[in-house]
Order: C-alpha cells, then structure tokens, then sequence
C-alpha cells in the first residue's frame, strides 16, 4: 500500500474497483437501453434531449421553461437551444402566459402530438423487448431502486 500522505489521519479506506463504480454502472445501463430507442429516434430525427422534451409535454402539458428542465434533467442553457430547434422543426409553440406576460408557456404542435401517437408504440415494444430480457420481476425491482436512489441526498 502506498504510503499515507502528510496531514491525513483516521481510517483510510481503499477505493472500490473502477468496474465497480455506480456511476459507471448506471451510465453503462444507460447506454444497454438506449441501444433499444436510439435506433427509432434517429429515424424521426430526433436527439435524445428531444425527445426528452416531446416525452414530457406530452405527459404534463404546457410546461415553463425552468419546470421542463427540471422534469428533463437538462440544464437550462442546454434546453434554451434545444427548445429553439423544437420550435423551427414546429414541434413545440410559445406563448405568453395570460395571467403574467412574463411567463413564457411551452407546448407541443398539432405536428409533434401526431409523431408523438405515431411513434409511441414502436417505442413501447421496445420496452417489452427489454422487459422479455431482463424480466418483468427485474424491471419493477430496478424502477423502484432507482426511484430510491433518486430520493438521497449528497
């Protein structure tokens, strides 16, 4: 073991192995499920930022700008620009919010609804492709871990 550095004291414990390292963990299952949609993204084309964005207004609704990026993990400078190509693509419209001009509403087109239905069950087949491999029992264990997770504090 290498010797301890000047002015550190107490328990000094080994690092874990790289492979076993959490966040190279996740980012690895990451890229395994991606593997299964960026395929169909590609063919819209859209990024998986994107489609992130379409995916939650969708669901939510007319969302604000800083409620999106939260909801997308995307920080707001990133979703500035990516709000930009959404809207030139007329898959999302701004509007002032009529209760306080300052508020900026984002929501999908007409256009961005019929991709969306379109495109949503090719997706989801995909999601029984991974379910088929990893288990129906897996994928509820590993969504409710994961929601734990989430839950931590640093």
């Amino acid at each position: 073991m290498p010797p301890i550095p000047a002015g550190l004291t107490g328990n000094l414990s080994l690092m874990r192995k790289y492979e076993d390292s959490i966040p190279l963990k996740l980012l690895k299952a990451r890229e395994v499920t991606m593997g299964f949609f960026r395929p169909i993204l590609q063919e819209i084309p859209l990024t998986e930022q994107q489609w992130r964005v379409i995916r939650a207004l969708d669901e939510y609704g007319e969302l604000e700008s800083k409620q999106l990026a939260d909801i997308c993990c995307i920080l707001s400078p990133s979703l500035t620009g990516i709000i930009s190509r959404l809207e030139q693509q007329d898959y999302i419209q701004r509007r002032r919010s009529p209760e306080d001009q300052r508020r900026v509403l984002i929501s999908l087109t007409e256009k961005a609804k019929t991709m969306f239905d379109a495109i949503s069950p090719t997706l989801e087949a995909r999601y029984q492709e991974i379910t088929e491999q990893f288990s129906r029992e897996n994928m509820e264990q590993l969504d409710n871990l994961l929601s734990q997770l989430c839950k931590i504090k640093p």
